[in-house]
Formats: C-alpha cells, sequence, structure tokens
C-alpha cells in the first residue's frame, strides 16, 4: 500500500509494538512523490530515517505535529528542511473542547460514583 499512496497519514497509538513501524524500508517503499503526515505520536516514526528521506528525496515531504523528542531540538535538521512542513501538536483543540471534557468528566463522576464502567478508559494491556 506505500508504494501506492500519495499520502500516508500515521494515526495510531504508540506501543511496543508500534515503536518505528515506519523506518527506512517503509520510507523506500514510498513514492518519490509522496508525503507522510504523522498526527499521533513522534516515536512512531525513525526520526533518523525521515530526515535522511526528506533530504535524499525518497519522499516528496512529510507534515509532523509530533516528534520523538519534544520539543523538538533546535538542532534537529528537521526544522532546516523545505520539505518538512512542522506544527504544535494542537490538532484536538476546538472552540467546543472545553465543554466535551466538562461533559466527558461529569458523566464519568457519575458513573463511577454509580459503580458503572467509565467511557474513554485506557486499556493498560494495550498500552492505550
Amino acid at each position: 500500500m506505500l508504494a501506492e499512496s500519495d499520502y500516508v497519514v500515521v494515526a495510531l497509538p504508540l506501543t511496543s509494538a508500534t515503536r518505528h513501524i515506519i523506518g527506512e524500508p517503509e520510507l523506500r517503499a514510498m513514492k518519490p512523490s509522496a508525503y507522510l503526515v504523522n498526527i499521533a505520536r513522534g516515536g512512531l516514526i525513525d526520526e533518523a530515517a525521515l530526515v535522511r528521506a526528506l533530504s535524499e528525496g525518497w519522499i516528496g515531504g512529510a507534515g509532523l505535529d509530533v516528534f520523538e523528542q519534544e520539543p523538538l531540538p533546535p538542532d534537529s535538521p528537521l526544522w532546516e528542511l523545505e520539505n518538512a512542513l512542522l506544527s504544535p501538536h494542537v490538532a484536538g483543540f476546538t472552540p467546543h473542547y472545553d465543554d466535551r471534557a466538562v461533559t466527558l468528566f461529569a458523566g464519568n463522576l457519575s458513573r463511577y460514583l454509580a459503580g458503572l464502567p467509565l467511557q474513554n478508559q485506557v486499556d493498560k494491556k494495550k498500552g492505550y
């Protein structure tokens, strides 16, 4: 699928099974015109391999709002790459975020007090 895609969007949880799920082999499999977008967790992409891929033209570009080290260090080569679009990790913030968060919290508080299962629980065995 990587070889056929114009855009690859990474939206996975970061677990031991998904760390560096996109590395050199995956980047080399992509089209030279393809763009990689990571909106999930920085550790999903081997950042050193991504820098090489962008510098050497293995892929067309990348859009990143997460990085292996956050904040992204000032000396990261990603800052200098014209084919890397970097932005803050704020995609989930909307004018409705606070109201929705309060609604979820209040609902879970009611569930907790009633002895009911909570919504949006983390499965610690799965890691997300």
